[in-house]
């Protein structure tokens, strides 16, 4: 494997959001997105590696969605199986819609569970009252209007690679959330 083996080890003091950085795709996204995620760290080595990995899962799939590519290799890296399948279709519908997504991304309320058999349940919310559909052809974004379903929870099954890498690998969201309401 790329990458591997190469004897590069992470520097003396790295965090969440460091952990074997020659591994983990770049993702470089358009100065028209902008994240928030409102998840401090918790003090536990395993719990803020699946916020660090969870929040470069999110930004990929924006990558692969800015790049009009579902089978982007950024996401595919975070995503197994059932979570990487959905993924593909979010993406796809993307792509042939000729769109993109622009605007300001809140993610919070994260809740994570790491079990023994070295498998987590990670959830959170997101806050899209500031993100919008760009359409490709007009570069023009679809504003929409702030209600209940500018709300979503997220709830993921992950597991670590072989990588140290927290996997998604099945993920549901419900839109409109109570849990999540301002």
């Amino acid at each position: 494997m790329a990458g591997a083996g190469t004897g590069s080890e992470a520097s003396a003091s790295p965090t969440a959001s460091d952990l074997a950085p020659a591994e983990r795709p770049k993702i470089d996204l358009p100065s028209d997105l902008s994240y928030t995620f409102d998840w401090p760290k918790t003090g536990d080595k395993e719990k803020d590696a699946i916020l660090a990995d969870g929040e470069q899962s999110i930004k990929a799939v924006d990558l692969a969605i800015v790049n009009q590519d579902a089978l982007d290799k950024p996401y595919l890296f975070y995503y197994e199986g059932e979570a990487a399948a959905g993924t593909q279709k979010f993406v796809q519908n993307y792509v042939d819609h000729k769109a993109a997504v622009t605007g300001a991304y809140r993610f919070y309320a994260p809740q994570v569970a790491v079990d023994k058999d070295g498998t987590a349940s990670f959830s959170y919310c997101e806050d899209q009252g500031k993100a919008y559909v760009k359409d490709l052809k007009t570069n023009k974004a679809k504003k929409t209007e702030v209600t209940a379903k500018s709300y979503v929870i997220y709830h993921t099954s992950l597991k670590k690679n072989d990588k140290g890498v927290w996997v998604i690998q099945k993920m549901v969201s419900q839109s409109g959330s109570p849990k999540c309401q301002p």
